[in-house]
């Protein structure tokens, strides 16, 4: 509507004679808009009628020239506007010319008689006027009027009968009085102008381009029914886009100035309807239907009869056109919609089954890392531990073989008391202290965070740490086989010179005090790390 807005005030700076450039689909918009305040323009028109018609009421019924004055306004206000009311004004300008003897302005009357009844389509009524003026007393500008208005009825009943045989003759008369108006009244410098737009285009100059016959009316500052007719006029100079570029200006002067009697917008709906532009064809024809019932121009009715069902069975099977165009979008684009929606669907399945998969791989990626992470330890630990069996071995061997020898040299010397005094010097239980203390340090550098780990697992009133001196006592000992992989009771016993019984209950009073379930506390000493 903004769009519209502007230009509309656009042309009124046209109107305003503003010389510019302007596109026909432009001004077809503002003839739209214009259009729809159609009723303002028509009310301004009533008012004033209204005003002229008090006046003539109030007139002195001897005062010849004030009376023809207001009936002469009000015939003109009425005659694009109305035809039965500008006939009742007319013959009253004429029983009024006639009463006081005015031979001259009953000329005058008479022509304008003649004129009102060929707008409304009373093309014979209308050569029945002008056949009974007196044409002995015309004036120069009688006779132009005269000859004008007769070319001008010729040329209707040519175009109303449409046929080559019957339309000849009227063609010819009507192309021979327009040629004799001429003749005696010579077109002003405008006019000249304006015949330009006529020329072939072999001998019409390239600057005469239709913008400059739009710019050429813009200039003149003529009235919006001034230039309804020009603009009229020169449409029959051109085709398609220029056409409707004069017809939607001179419609557009024609709804400003409130003129029923127009012949623009009606061929300005042919135009349309011919280009293909069916909708605007058709506001406009409904328009120009309006127009002449309102008038009252029964040729116009007849005429925008004939075509306005072609244009309203047009629009019909372009808006069914339209309607299947945009089933078979909607039918389209759903089944493009439920194709999209299945493969969605799959493509959903899909990924899910992917993501299930990539979780699967990722769990048994960490079950692997955890189980290698396992056999690394458990390797560094066999490692470990057996790097110390042998170091322990070659130890107690190297010393099995030193006492070996000493006690056969004794034997055969027959020092028997060296070699009881040499079993005496052999210390078992120091022996198994110094094991463990190997083994307890060995353990603690691979488990340097046990001890803390351990008692983490326990209250503070039940932790377990060893004392000054010590690198493991009896209970960390036994958790710390375990931790090394040796569960079995009876393993544990004999590694540490226990009983099974004793094992079994150094583990379940440490399992009964643990901070975790004792199901999960042997897991949780499984847990604690293995440090590189």
């Amino acid at each position: 509507m903004n769009r519209i807005t502007f230009i509309a005030v656009f042309v009124l700076a046209f109107f305003q004679g503003y010389a510019q450039h302007i596109d026909a689909d432009s001004l077809v918009e503002v003839l739209k808009s214009e259009l729809k305040k159609e009723n303002n323009f028509d009310l301004t028109r009533i008012n004033r009628i209204g005003d002229l018609r008090s006046s003539l009421l109030r007139a002195d019924s001897n005062d010849f020239t004030l009376q023809y004055d207001l009936c002469s306004n009000i015939y003109e206000e009425y005659s694009s506007f109305k035809f039965d009311s500008a006939y009742v004004y007319v013959k009253k300008m004429v029983s009024l010319a006639e009463q006081f003897h005015q031979k001259d302005l009953l000329i005058e009357s008479e022509i304008r008689l003649g004129y009102t009844l060929y707008f409304s389509g009373f093309y014979k009524e209308a050569f029945d006027v002008i056949r009974k003026i007196d044409t002995s007393r015309f004036t120069q500008a009688q006779w132009s009027d005269y000859l004008t208005m007769r070319a001008r009825l010729n040329q209707s009943i040519a175009d109303y009968d449409n046929d080559p045989f019957f339309s000849k003759g009227y063609y010819e008369q009507s192309d021979l009085d327009f040629r004799m108006a001429r003749v005696i009244t010579p077109v002003n410098s405008f006019e000249k102008k304006i015949d330009l737009a006529f020329l072939p285009d072999s001998l019409r100059h390239k600057s005469l381009t239709p913008d400059y016959f739009f710019n050429l009316i813009m200039e003149q500052r003529l009235s919006p029914h001034g230039i309804a007719m020009v603009a009229t006029r020169i449409a029959a100079a051109y085709k398609g886009k220029d056409k409707v570029l004069f017809l939607a200006l001179a419609a557009i002067g024609d709804v400003r100035s409130s003129t029923k009697e127009t012949l623009a917008i009606f061929l300005l709906a042919q135009e349309l309807y011919h280009m293909n532009h069916t909708n605007d064809a058709y506001i406009f024809m409904q328009a120009a239907a309006r127009n002449a019932n309102f008038y009252g121009a029964k040729n116009r009715a007849v005429q925008i009869e004939s075509l306005l069902p072609l244009v309203a069975g047009k629009v019909i099977d372009e808006k069914q056109h339209q309607r299947d165009k945009l089933l078979i979008g909607f039918l389209t684009f759903l089944i493009v919609a439920v194709v999209l929606f299945f493969l969605l669907f799959i493509y959903r399945k899909q990924l899910l089954q992917i993501r299930a998969s990539e979780l699967m791989i990722k769990e048994k990626n960490a079950q692997l890392e955890h189980v290698n992470e396992q056999l690394w330890e458990s390797s560094k630990i066999k490692e470990e531990l057996i790097g110390l069996f042998f170091k322990t071995c070659s130890s107690y061997i190297e010393t099995l073989e030193k006492i070996k020898q000493h006690t056969l040299h004794s034997i055969k010397l027959k020092k028997y008391n060296d070699v009881n005094d040499l079993m005496k010097g052999i210390h078992i239980n120091e022996e198994k202290a110094s094991l463990y203390n190997m083994l307890d340090s060995v353990f603690l550098t691979m488990f340097p965070n046990f001890i803390a780990s351990f008692n983490a697992l326990l209250k503070t009133e039940d932790q377990i740490w060893p004392k000054s001196g010590e690198t493991l006592n009896a209970t960390l000992r036994i958790f710390a086989l375990m931790r090394l992989g040796i569960i079995e009771h009876e393993a544990i016993a004999k590694i540490l010179d226990y009983s099974v019984s004793t094992v079994y209950t150094y583990k379940t009073r440490i399992r009964s005090r643990a901070l975790v379930p004792a199901t999960d506390f042997e897991q949780k000493i499984m847990e604690i790390k293995f440090i590189k």
